[in-house]
């Protein structure tokens, strides 16, 4: 062979491998150790906990905000027995309170803090920590996992990029990742029996956030009024597939220097609130006083003139019995919901603070706040994140039940605790057969601190070995409404990031990673894993 001949083979050669780098570069990503998909107040935990450990991480969010929703409206923390909370989780606050010269977590208010406050100290944690942080990259609707021998190879988004990584972590609230990497799940509420548990399924009495007088579910035609289901209302301790209401939690401030005027939403329909408009007609006569905001809002100051605004009251910023299909909805039906909620909740905002049926005092009230602008420029100034309570739920190598809140409190491979109250809000508001209108599902029951088994975010080891799931981990409806507080996301995010540590070091699977050695780490880094480490050396 010339070599002349040997130069434009050589040549040719050359020109094919280059041609299949750069194509295979325009379609696939290097290999990561880990990839955390969804970048809510979890995703940036397990991130930061794995390549504090060392790992290559790459964490992938669908929008355009790192944080969830403690970025996107929940600043008044669901604590619960607020000592329990160490390691990153406790740091984070600690970082947020510093920012207002706070210089300990000792009272519940010094873990309040602003959203924009939030999401610069989650970004600084991440670029810290030298984690890729790639923003608006959303798993593929369909065929967007592919998972061979019982891992998961590769996740690709909608853009048609491929991405791979030894271990995976989904820490999306919808659980999309687990869903389509063939990890089986649940949704809606499991009936007394499946699990033996006295709050699950339909309540037969929900006492919170409920009409304290009968209050007719029918109007003068007698004409069911709007967001009322007909019933009839199911048997108590029955399972079905609803879920706990969502809401948007709203940062509004009193300070007229910040403060925007709330606008006229495009789409107001006045009435949709008939039956809000008769709840306040009557009000004065049943409890004594003229309507006022507290009523209707659960409002929580926190720092710099700004309240976070909750649902209180049976009518409020929950938008009940419409959250019932999120968690199997497709990705455009999940984006209307979104809307949907949206414009219900500027819908009564702008309700009760401009309708004339509403008193002049209660308006008056309403109107000292406002939208503020030093958040949510993007969303105009409303939070971004719609608060989703509960969605999938993963059925994994460990179900946590109401017992492991109540009576079997401890656990072996314990990865952290939590301690809120077992909480659900109302899941529908029914017509009843004497003609009242009741809301139902509201469950509120305090627990002791509890803890968290690591096997409870791994799936079946006959499902997939490489994914660890957080946020849709497994518990049944009732356990979750516990679980699902977002420091608790942070913990067992931390936990989730030694772990996926623990497997890539070890090549082994999740399932298989020394407890001992994950529990050691997690101490080495403040974590309080057991009722014992709190109770005898509380965190300062």
């Amino acid at each position: 062979m010339t070599l002349g001949l040997r130069w434009k083979r050589f040549l040719a050669y050359f020109c094919t491998f280059v041609f299949a780098a750069l194509h295979l570069g325009a379609q696939s990503t290097p290999p990561a150790d880990l990839l955390v998909y969804g970048g809510t107040a979890a995703g940036v935990i397990t991130a930061y906990s794995a390549a504090k450990q060392g790992l290559h991480v790459v964490l992938l969010e669908p929008g355009a905000h790192l944080g969830g929703m403690v970025t996107g409206g929940l600043s008044a923390t669901d604590l619960g027995h607020f000592q329990i909370i160490g390691g990153y989780a406790r740091a984070f606050y600690m970082s947020t309170a510093a920012r207002y010269d706070v210089k300990n977590l000792d009272r519940p208010e010094n873990w309040l803090s602003e959203p924009h406050i939030d999401e610069a100290i989650f970004n600084d944690m991440l670029r810290e920590a030298r984690v890729t942080v790639v923003l608006h990259r959303r798993i593929r609707e369909h065929n967007g996992v592919t998972v061979e021998k019982r891992r998961v190879a590769a996740l690709t988004t909608e853009d048609g990029e491929s991405w791979h990584a030894r271990v995976f972590s989904d820490c999306s609230y919808e659980g999309d990742l687990m869903a389509q990497a063939g990890v089986h799940y649940t949704w809606g509420r499991e009936s007394s029996q499946e699990y033996g548990e006295s709050l699950a399924g339909v309540r037969a009495h929900t006492p919170a956030h409920q009409f304290t007088w009968p209050l007719s579910a029918y109007d003068e035609q007698h004409r069911l009024y709007p967001e009322i289901d007909p019933g009839p209302l199911a048997l108590a301790g029955s399972g079905d597939k609803e879920v706990q209401a969502y809401n948007y939690r709203l940062i509004l401030t009193n300070d007229s220097a910040n403060r925007l005027p709330f606008p006229h939403p495009e789409g107001y329909n006045r009435a949709r609130f008939a039956l809000l408009m008769r709840y306040i007609a009557e009000f004065q006569q049943h409890r004594g006083h003229a309507p006022r905001l507290k009523d209707f809002f659960n409002a929580v100051l926190i720092p710099n003139h700004k309240a976070d605004f909750n649902n209180n009251g049976p009518i409020s910023t929950d938008y009940i019995g419409h959250s019932w299909s999120y968690p199997e909805a497709s990705f455009a039906e999940k984006a209307t919901i979104c809307q949907e909620h949206l414009l219900y909740t500027q819908s009564l905002i702008y309700f009760l603070s401009h309708d004339e049926s509403v008193p002049e005092t209660l308006r008056a009230e309403m109107n000292q706040w406002g939208l503020p602008k030093d958040e949510f420029g993007d969303t105009g100034h409303w939070p971004r994140q719609l608060y989703i309570r509960e969605a999938r739920r993963m059925l994994g190598a460990y179900m946590i039940r109401q017992s492991d809140l109540q009576t079997e409190r401890t656990k072996s491979d314990s990865i952290g605790m939590g301690s809120y109250n077992s909480d659900s809000h109302n899941i529908q508001r029914v017509a009843m057969p004497d003609g009242t209108v009741q809301n139902e599902g509201d469950v509120q029951v305090p627990v002791q601190p509890y803890e968290i088994p690591y096997r409870s975010i791994t799936p079946r080891r006959s499902e997939v070995e490489n994914l660890l799931v957080p946020v849709c981990l497994s518990a049944t409806h009732t356990a979750y409404s516990s679980v699902r507080m977002e420091p608790q996301y942070m913990i067992i995010g931390q936990a989730a990031g030694v772990a996926a540590a623990l497997a890539v070091r070890n090549h082994m699977a999740l399932q298989d990673i020394s407890i001992t050695e994950l529990q050691r780490e997690l101490r080495n880094e403040g974590s309080i894993l057991h009722l014992q480490d709190e109770l005898g050396s509380p965190a300062p």
